[in-house]
């Protein structure tokens, strides 16, 4: 008896050591560098295969394990000088200019956890080419912006998108970054624009979404007052008032009502966008529309606008204004990816709001999917400004 009982905790002994097998010549082990500083997986560097020093899953929650810098910091108070980047990745947790659902104030931090499995050893299997391998793209958190005031909040984050604008640009190619923006509910383009303007004069504005956000402020917003008019249905009309866009623009996707036939589109046409509607991917194709945007913008500095909503509620169900009809996950990566060469300097995914979503997080998977073609655009075309 004792014999046996001697055994059995031999063997238990046993089957606690794990012996690992022999590492293949093609799979790295888990931790080992790929030689050009970036680990395997994210699991870690060097040789110790239980370094945890950049694991996916913890640390901070950046877009794509980015390196997150302080690009808000003041200088005249902190001392010394923030680090340099090309991409920068700012959060606009703003909600109080939407007509529908709120919550859009949370699709920063939505989106970046969405993007948890993205990092910079993702070369795509389309393209071959990896976003994060050419230019210094980081994470500068979100804009402090107030929840009381949406004077003030929006005026916080022109701000923002000045000071993170001017900072000096990691490369050589260009002086300063250029900006992607998580929002927010899609008045915060506005901010946006405000800012690249000062950079690259009046752009054409690629402008994905369900509705047109054309409106005239007057129209929506009742005219009941200025604060009012400011809202995600009108931003685009107050753009264009400021002088903030070519007449070169384009909406694609859209499939929502207008709530006056005639003024509605002539005020659209008015404020410079040209019109691709959600069905007609149905008779062009992906590759089509593709280059019906191309074309438009032809020889202009582009701002590229994504509004979740843009997609079919299957494929983004989180979102404050849904409509049924719109395009699939695959459809609109395709068509982002064919716009490869085109001279973009800045872009934003709006209109998130993960309180919405599934279990699956099907919403923020998508959007931080799109931010990924976002950057990889950006990567393909360096950029210069066109002023000082």
């Amino acid at each position: 008896m004792a014999l046996l009982t001697a055994a059995a905790l031999l063997a238990t002994v046993n089957a606690r050591e794990i012996t690992f097998p022999p590492v293949s010549g093609v799979q790295q082990p888990v931790g080992a560098s790929y030689g050009n500083g970036v680990s395997n997986m994210g699991f870690g560097f060097g040789d110790d295969p239980l370094d945890l020093s950049t694991s996916q899953f913890a640390g901070l929650t950046t877009y794509a394990n980015l390196p997150y810098v302080h690009c808000l910091a003041n200088t005249t108070v902190t001392g010394g000088e923030v680090e340099s980047y090309d991409i920068a990745i700012l959060g606009a947790p703003f909600d109080t200019g939407v007509t529908a659902r709120p919550g859009a104030r949370y699709g920063p931090i939505g989106i970046r956890q969405g993007s948890r499995r993205i990092g910079p050893f993702a070369y795509s299997v389309y393209t071959g080419r990896n976003a994060f391998s050419t230019l210094k793209v980081v994470d500068c958190g979100d804009a402090p912006l107030t929840v009381l005031d949406n004077t003030i909040a929006l005026a916080q984050l022109d701000k923002a998108h000045r000071v993170v604008s001017a900072r000096k640009a990691d490369s050589d190619v260009a002086s300063v970054p250029r900006i992607i923006t998580l929002g927010g509910d899609h008045t915060t383009t506005l901010s946006a624009l405000r800012s690249t303007v000062n950079h690259w004069g009046a752009v054409s504005v690629i402008h994905f979404d369900s509705h047109i956000d054309t409106w005239d402020p007057k129209v929506l917003g009742g005219g009941v007052s200025h604060y009012a008019g400011v809202n995600h249905g009108t931003f685009l009309h107050l753009a264009h008032e400021e002088g903030l866009l070519l007449n070169t623009s384009i909406h694609a996707g859209i499939r929502a009502p207008v709530g006056n036939k005639h003024y509605d589109l002539r005020n659209d046409k008015a404020c410079g966008f040209d019109i691709i509607k959600a069905r007609d991917i149905d008779r062009l194709g992906t590759q089509a529309i593709t280059k019906q945007l191309l074309e438009r913008t032809n020889g202009t500095s582009v701002y590229i606008s994504v509004d979740i909503d843009v997609l079919d509620p299957a494929f983004a169900p989180a979102t404050g204004t849904a409509e049924v009809g719109g395009w699939s996950t695959r459809e609109l990566l395709t068509i982002l990816d064919g716009l490869s060469g085109i001279h973009i300097i800045g872009a934003d995914v709006v209109e998130v709001a993960p309180i919405y979503d599934n279990p699956g997080e099907t919403t923020t998977l998508a959007a931080a999917e799109v931010v990924h073609s976002l950057v990889q655009l950006m990567a393909d075309t360096p950029v210069k400004p066109t002023k000082s």
